[in-house]
């Protein structure tokens, strides 16, 4: 509701509260960022590390490469800027983690709450894909009590871990471990399994698999129909990723010109800056002294110059700020608004990029709809030209006696459910959603594992919200409200740009605890009981950030809905003057954005009006039965 300059919300029972915690509240999978951060703030690092594992199976992967919108989120980006939460969760995987060789603590940290209470029966499960929705598909349903096999075409498992994410980003030993966790809970993994060429639906359904998951992804880069695209020399960013990490790099010409403004367009333009030839296992064996050398060489031969061309303006630009960053230090040059037009090609060879000036991205429905100066055309010289603009799927699997559906390249699916037109066939992830974050894929991998389970035993299963509320009693550390965010350390650019070692470093303990100490407790609240409030503005005036208001009568019925709830309390009162109306009543307003928990105003609070109080929440699973086991919900 609108209220002068107010955005107005009366809290509710639950869902206000819980909305408060925005960082757990964005997050696909609820992880209770909010919880690890304050413990580590508290110098409790397995307990965070707990914390952060509960929920996601891929929590040490995540501290490297997750999206992060818990820190999009992040309440503390209204005060300045949003805490470093995927690199604090990355300080605590890296010392409780898989990665450690020591996958005990990862098995017993998983919230065995958001399973299924009833168990399986040990059927056969297939899954189709080791990325991230195969494996946490295969995580929760081999816990859940099934035998689940999982068949991946490539000779390694990971999907777009492993062929995708470029090396300098994701060290491959943690993967692995990972993997080998989930693995280790007693999945059955089978490489160099293709669906459509070593076996089919068909084929799963007669060797007695009673329900099949399809987690295959977006294998296949997208590339526009331009003039002269059909050049050797013009290339599938996904093509040259995974020849990238698999230490077979495409061979480049010196002048790169990369298509894409997003994060998989600096992936491309930032491996293609770094040297070819090398294995990353290879290269991160040998010493400084092999890196120096390198350096050396590149040097002397000339470095390549790669070049970032997209549609957008950069505040648009859907790359995060880092990778713009730290892509421009190590040499890339961007250049905003411009749209592709055509590849030079002259005697069969390609010269130049020809773009045109793009004047706006989306039209005034915010729907994408580009606009051009036709006038302004600028050719960029370019040997190769790399195309990074999004991902499309290979269906050719498909058979018509599969019952599987598809739609605008995709599997047709039940969003709720994530069961496909075949009743025994489920799918998630990429290839029923289109691209998304790792944290999308997991978590709609984890409904999608529930749904499995439904299908199997005949029934519902429903997640709960449990809640309670208790006195807070916490500490802020000294200086924790002008404490700056601060990314962890990472390589030099000169070094990040001649080597493949991981390009982001981790905290190191003082600057970890500095970094979490900057939360602001969003799970800890300021509870008004108005039956005990004397409109002192003892509150009003104590407040740091000037952010609580006692709002009158008057004030508030400028606002339709505010002035329905008054007629309904006092009857007709649109001729009542300003100053009486303050007098009958009012509300005690917060502004939720800027609040710091400071817990001054109810420090000073004469009639303990206010208090400091702590909402704890979590989620856990319960099954009904249903009339129709193996039902189709679609």
């Amino acid at each position: 509701m609108q209220n002068g300059f107010y955005e107005v919300r009366v809290p509710d029972a639950t869902n206000y509260w819980v909305e408060m915690v925005k960082c757990r509240h964005a997050c696909p999978v609820h992880t209770d960022a909010c919880g690890y951060v304050t413990a580590i703030a508290g110098g409790e690092y397995e307990a965070a590390y707990r914390i952060a594992r509960a929920h996601n199976p891929f929590a040490s992967i995540c501290g490297r490469v997750c999206g992060a919108p818990c820190e999009a989120s992040c309440r503390r980006r209204d005060v300045d800027a949003p805490v470093s939460i995927r690199a604090l969760k990355r300080f605590v995987t890296s010392q409780f983690g898989p990665e450690t060789g020591d996958y005990s603590i990862y098995r017993d940290a998983n919230n065995d709450a958001m399973l299924p209470p009833n168990r399986g029966d040990y059927e056969r499960i297939a899954v189709i894909g080791a990325g991230v929705s195969g494996l946490t598909v295969a995580h929760d349903l081999v816990k859940t009590g099934y035998k689940v096999t999982v068949f991946e075409a490539n000779s390694e498992p990971g999907g777009m871990l492993t062929v995708g994410v470029p090396v300098f980003r994701l060290p491959r030993d943690l993967v692995r471990h990972e993997i080998q966790a989930i693995l280790s809970l007693g999945v059955d993994l089978r490489c160099n399994m293709q669906l459509g060429r070593d076996f089919t639906i068909a084929s799963l359904r007669a060797e007695g698999y009673k329900a099949i998951f399809l987690g295959i992804g977006l294998p296949k880069g997208r590339k526009l129909a331009l003039p002269g695209a059909e050049n050797e020399n013009v290339i599938d960013g996904m093509d040259f990723l995974k020849a990238f990490n698999a230490g077979t790099p495409l061979p480049l010409g010196k002048r790169v010109v990369v298509i894409g403004g997003g994060n998989v367009a600096y992936d491309v333009a930032r491996s293609a800056v770094r040297p070819h030839g090398t294995s990353a296992e290879s290269e991160l064996q040998a010493d400084h002294v092999a890196y120096d050398v390198a350096r050396s060489a590149l040097r002397l031969s000339g470095d390549k110059e790669v070049h970032v061309v997209c549609l957008e303006s950069r505040h648009e630009m859907p790359a995060d700020d880092i990778e713009v960053v730290e892509g421009e230090e190590e040499g890339i040059h961007l250049h905003n608004q411009c749209g592709p037009r055509e590849f030079v090609v002259e005697n069969g060879k390609l010269t130049a990029l020809r773009t045109v000036r793009c004047t706006s991205v989306f039209d005034g429905t915010g729907r994408f709809n580009p606009t051009y100066d036709e006038a302004r055309i600028e050719d960029i010289p370019a040997d190769s030209v790399i195309f990074a603009i999004g991902q499309t799927s290979d269906l050719s699997f498909l058979a018509p006696e599969d019952g599987v559906a598809s739609e605008r390249g995709l599997i047709k699916v039940n969003r709720e459910t994530y069961q496909t037109t075949a009743p025994d066939v489920f799918a998630c992830g990429d290839i029923a959603h289109g691209p998304r974050l790792f944290i999308d894929a997991i978590a709609s991998a984890q409904i999608a594992a529930r749904s499995m389970h439904d299908f199997l035993r005949g029934t519902r299963t429903e997640v709960v919200l449990r809640k309670q509320w208790s006195p807070a009693v916490y500490t802020m550390a000294e200086g924790w409200q002008v404490s700056p965010r601060e990314n962890p350390p990472a390589l030099e650019s000169d070094r990040r740009a001649a080597t493949l070692e991981i390009v982001e470093e981790t905290f190191p303990e003082a600057q970890a605890r500095v970094q979490a100490e900057r939360c602001l407790r969003c799970n800890v609240n300021t509870v008004f009981d108005t039956s005990k409030c004397v409109a002192c503005n003892g509150c009003v005036d104590v407040c740091p950030e000037n952010l609580i208001r006692l709002v009158g009568l008057s004030t508030l019925i400028e606002d339709e809905s505010w002035l329905a709830k008054a007629t309904a309390e006092f009857g007709d009162i649109s001729q009542i003057p300003a100053e009486e109306l303050d007098q009958m009543g009012g509300v005690m307003m917060k502004d939720e954005t800027t609040c710091i928990r400071c817990a001054m105003c109810a420090s000073r609070c004469p009639t303990h009006a206010i208090n400091m109080m702590r909402f704890d929440f979590y989620r856990e699973c319960s099954s009904v039965a249903t009339r129709n086991p193996q039902v189709n919900y679609t």
